[in-house]
């Protein structure tokens, strides 16, 4: 990294083009790799012609390499797809500038008097779309990012008078179910809290489109170790350089019509305007989302660290394959043309060599994950088919126990509720029998909102399985599965 240029407008002569219509909240790596690569490719393949101005929703610290470099940085594109090696490099030239609230208010209210502004996204994390009771109209700004999404509203409101072509689309990221309808609730519950007028809130829901989205996409940031050589052949020092894999998800809830404004029918992007993301989530949750859950519960017995090693391992990787084709394809009520294509790409995605994903990385809260991702497949395979899918069952086996916590002398990467970790400690400690603790742990009904000792044969495969691991481990229940 000797005699690097600065990455800047000027070094790279890259002077700001297009008009300031989108206002972005947030600038993490998420939104860097996903969508402010998405409105890049929009630019240049279907001349969207739009920049974006992020504003920073929290109070401490500061984008300060995005500033210094005017918003410029390079997205790196690595990995498997259609089973072919992926490897591109973009510079992201549509983010113009950054406003900070919490230092200049009025800076954040002259961006809501823009009369281009017409999209705003945003990411502030799952727990970024909470109701603060606590804030107030008056605040400059509020603490929480749905309250200051009203005031940037109310702001936009007043100066405009109420017009209806000053209205906005509002497409967040979060990773919460019906993301855009909960902050819309927020949004006028502030309305009525704060005794705002009362064509506020008619304007907000005529005029205001809250587009529900599901997005996919892993975007780890950028491995150190490679770094310096990868900025000696690009010839900048990029502080905001970020990576991530091929593949990427945008579904959005939308009218048709929005497809007039965001062009992408001129693309080859993977986004898809629709009435419900009701069948993507469901894809995403069953196959993506339930396999990571299987492979970190059987992948920690078996001492692996990674989904990599999981899906390479001869034994596993045979075992997931299976265990998605075989049980939870016909198991989602999802065309299986689709279904197929998807897991497709998700083996794709587990396979890929410029991404290390953790297996401990999974573990957060892993008896939430099972009761969403594992569970429904279990009982819509007993409903259709009549018997209990067991590559799911043993992963459901293996989850009772990965929580007690060590395996074979081994520390397990459990990571939940500390209630909930005491309580699994403490059925195995008492339990009088495998058994037991199986019939314990299935009717836990906090855990489950249900007794799963009522689905036919559940309990007795998985006391089965338990047993077997308990006397010889996973691998002959593997073999035997594959």
């Amino acid at each position: 990294m000797t005699n690097l240029k600065p990455l800047n407008r000027q070094t790279a002569n890259q002077p700001i083009i297009y008009p300031e219509r989108i206002v972005q909240f947030g600038a993490g790596n998420f939104l860097r790799g996903f969508a402010d690569w998405i409105i890049e490719q929009l630019n240049a393949q279907a001349a969207f012609n739009n920049s974006v101005v992020v504003v920073k929703v929290t109070p401490q610290g500061k984008y300060d390499a995005l500033d210094v470099q005017d918003g410029l940085f390079h997205v790196h594109v690595e990995g498997i797809q259609n089973g072919a090696p992926v490897n591109q490099t973009h510079l992201i030239t549509c983010v113009n500038r950054t406003v900070y609230p919490h230092d200049d208010y009025a800076s954040y209210q002259a961006l809501a008097r823009q009369p281009d502004i017409r999209f705003l996204i945003s990411n502030t994390t799952e727990s970024g779309i909470q109701f603060n009771p606590d804030d107030k109209a008056t605040d400059q700004p509020p603490a929480s990012f749905p309250a200051k999404l009203a005031l940037f509203l109310y702001e936009r409101y007043q100066h405009f008078a109420g017009a209806a072509d000053k209205g906005c689309i509002i497409i967040p990221t979060e990773l919460i179910e019906d993301n855009a309808t909960k902050l819309r609730e927020m949004i006028l519950r502030y309305a009525e809290q704060w005794d705002l007028e009362a064509g506020f809130s008619q304007w907000v829901s005529d005029h205001n489109l809250f587009c529900n989205t599901l997005v996919d996409r892993i975007v780890p940031g950028f491995p150190s170790a490679r770094k310096p050589a990868f900025l000696d052949e690009l010839g900048y020092n990029d502080e905001m350089l970020v990576m991530c894999e091929p593949y990427h998800l945008w579904v959005i809830e939308a009218p048709q019509s929005l497809k007039n404004e965001l062009p992408i029918d001129q693309t080859n992007l993977n986004i898809k305007i629709v009435a419900s993301a009701t069948p993507y989530r469901l894809t995403k949750v069953r196959i993506l989302n339930g396999l990571h859950t299987s492979m970190l519960l059987i992948g920690s017995l078996l001492g692996l660290q990674t989904v990599r090693e999981c899906i390479e391992h001869p034994l596993l990787g045979a075992f997931l394959q299976a265990e998605a084709y075989d049980e939870i394809i016909p198991a989602t009520d999802v065309p299986a043309d689709e279904l197929k294509q998807f897991t497709a790409d998700v083996f794709d995605r587990f396979r890929n060599p410029a991404i290390e994903h953790r297996l401990s990385s999974i573990a957060l809260n892993c008896t939430s994950k099972v009761k969403v991702r594992l569970i429904p497949t279990i009982q819509d395979t007993v409903n259709t088919r009549g018997e209990v899918p067991q590559r799911v069952a043993l992963a459901l086996a293996a989850f009772i126990q990965f929580y007690k916590g060590e395996w074979q002398g081994r520390p397990l990467p459990v990571s939940d509720d500390p209630q909930v970790m005491a309580w699994f400690r403490e059925q195995w400690q008492n339990a009088a029998s495998i058994d037991l603790l199986v019939i314990t742990v299935l009717r836990n009904q906090q855990l489950w909102e249900q007794d799963l000792t009522l689905i036919p044969g559940l309990q007795a495969q998985v006391t089965r399985d338990l047993t077997q691991i308990a006397e010889v481990g996973v691998v002959p229940i593997l073999e035997a599965l594959v």
